[in-house]
């Protein structure tokens, strides 16, 4: 699960949360690991669009919290997103589909780095 840091990169007064480009999350628990750690701080763009291997904020649906996962391929509905850690994710495993909300650009805290797509996700 992730928190929104949207304070962090106002990127113009008086912009509504919904019509901001990049925004701002923070990593809560293990799922990704060893990609990203609780706590690591991202740079988001927004986007509906996923691409193989790429790591996504995402919803599930029935679900109102966003997730950072990788996704792994297209299916009806949206995307399969799995998790890095397969022993510590809840992801398309348990919830089915997911809508991208957006794509993840680089790690800004605690050290700068892309996070970088792979080709064939780990299940």
């Amino acid at each position: 699960m992730i928190t929104c840091q949207y304070p962090t990169l106002l990127l113009a007064n008086r912009v509504s949360d919904a019509e901001r480009i990049v925004y701002g999350v923070s990593v809560a628990g293990p799922s990704m690991a060893p990609t990203l750690h609780h706590g690591d701080a991202l740079l988001v763009r927004r986007t509906r669009r996923g691409r193989v291997g790429a790591v996504a904020v995402v919803r599930f649906h029935g679900d109102e919290h966003l997730y950072v996962k990788r996704l792994s391929h297209e299916v009806d509905g949206g995307w399969w997103a799995i998790g890095d850690n397969p022993y510590a994710s809840t992801d398309s495993r348990q919830y089915g589909p997911a809508e991208v909300v957006g794509r993840v650009l680089i790690r800004y805290w605690p050290r700068l780095s892309r996070i970088r797509s792979i080709d064939s996700p780990g299940s």
